[in-house]
C-alpha cells in the first residue's frame, strides 16, 4: 500500500485530483481538463499513477507543474487582507447592515436591503459566467466611500456593472436621468460611466459601463445610449457570448491586477 489518497477539488468551476500524503501534504495533482499529472515529487512517480488509475480517463502527461505565469505570480504573493476575489456581491452593503441593522418594524423596507437584493442577485448571475473564462471581482471599493458593484473580466473586456433594483416597475430612462415607477428622476447613468472611468484609471484598459435592472416591469428608453448598455438580470449570460477582445492571458493578467485592493487605492 502506497499510503496516498486521492481528494477532489473544484477550483474556477474546474475538478481537480489531488494525491495527498497521509499528513495531508500534496505530492500531485491530476487536471483532467488539460490531461495532465503534476508531480511535486518524482521519486513517487509510481505511486502516483497507481493511486490515480482508476481516475484516469485517457492518455496523460506527466511531469512537474508548469512556470507560474506572472499573473499566478501576482495572486500567490497578494496577502489575503488585500484580496478582492474573496467579496460576496454587496459585501459592503451586508457589512453596513451587520454594523446597523436599523429598526425591526418599520413602514417601508429599508433601502439598503432593496439595493443588496439586487447586488446579490446581480452577482449570482455573474459568477455563473465564470466556467466560460470570465471573472467577476464584486463590491470594488473606490476612495471616498464609492463602489463598483461588479468588475467582470472575460475574453469579451472588461464591463463595470451597476445593479438597480426595479422589481415590477418601470423605468424610464433619459440620458442621465433614471426614473424608477413613479419617484423623481435621478442623473444615476452619471455615477455609473464615473465608475468605468475610475475603473479604466486604475486597470489601465477600457471599461465599458453596464446598468443591470433587476426584474423590471417595462423598460422605456426614448434614444440609444451614448457608450453605455442596459440590461436586466436574466440577460447578463449573454455577456458570455462576447469574445475577440482580450486572450486568456490578459483575461487572468487583467483580473490578478484588479482583484489587489491596492490598485484602487488612487483613482
Amino acid at each position: 500500500m502506497s499510503g496516498l489518497r486521492v481528494v477532489p477539488t473544484w477550483r474556477h468551476g474546474q475538478e481537480r485530483l489531488y494525491v495527498c500524503l497521509t499528513d495531508g501534504r500534496n505530492i500531485a495533482w491530476y487536471d483532467r481538463e488539460a490531461a495532465r499529472i503534476n508531480l511535486l515529487s518524482e521519486d513517487r512517480r509510481e505511486d502516483v499513477l497507481d493511486a490515480l488509475g482508476p481516475f484516469l480517463t485517457g492518455p496523460v502527461a506527466v511531469g512537474p507543474p508548469p512556470v507560474p505565469t506572472p499573473a499566478e505570480l501576482a495572486r500567490l504573493t497578494l496577502h489575503p487582507d488585500d484580496d478582492l476575489a474573496p467579496n460576496r456581491p454587496g459585501e459592503a452593503l451586508q457589512i453596513a447592515l451587520d454594523r446597523e441593522p436599523g429598526p425591526a418594524h418599520r413602514f417601508r423596507r429599508d433601502a439598503r436591503r432593496r439595493a443588496l437584493e439586487a447586488e446579490q442577485t446581480v452577482g449570482e448571475a455573474l459568477d455563473r459566467l465564470d466556467g466560460a473564462g470570465w471573472h467577476t471581482l464584486h463590491s470594488v471599493p473606490l476612495p471616498g466611500g464609492d463602489r463598483v458593484h461588479h468588475l467582470v473580466i472575460g475574453p469579451g473586456g472588461l464591463y463595470a456593472v451597476h445593479a438597480l433594483y426595479a422589481r415590477k416597475q418601470r423605468v424610464t430612462i433619459a440620458d442621465p436621468m433614471v426614473t424608477l415607477g413613479r419617484r423623481d428622476p435621478h442623473p444615476l447613468l452619471h455615477r455609473v460611466r464615473a465608475d468605468a472611468a475610475r475603473a479604466s484609471y486604475a486597470l489601465t484598459a477600457e471599461v465599458y459601463p453596464v446598468l443591470a435592472l433587476v426584474s423590471p416591469s417595462v423598460i422605456t428608453l426614448p434614444l440609444p445610449l451614448r457608450n453605455l448598455h442596459i440590461t436586466t438580470d436574466t440577460d447578463l449570460p449573454d455577456l458570455s457570448r462576447e469574445g475577440g477582445v482580450l486572450k486568456p492571458a490578459d483575461v487572468e493578467a487583467l483580473h490578478a491586477l484588479a482583484r489587489d485592493r491596492r490598485t484602487w487605492e488612487r483613482v
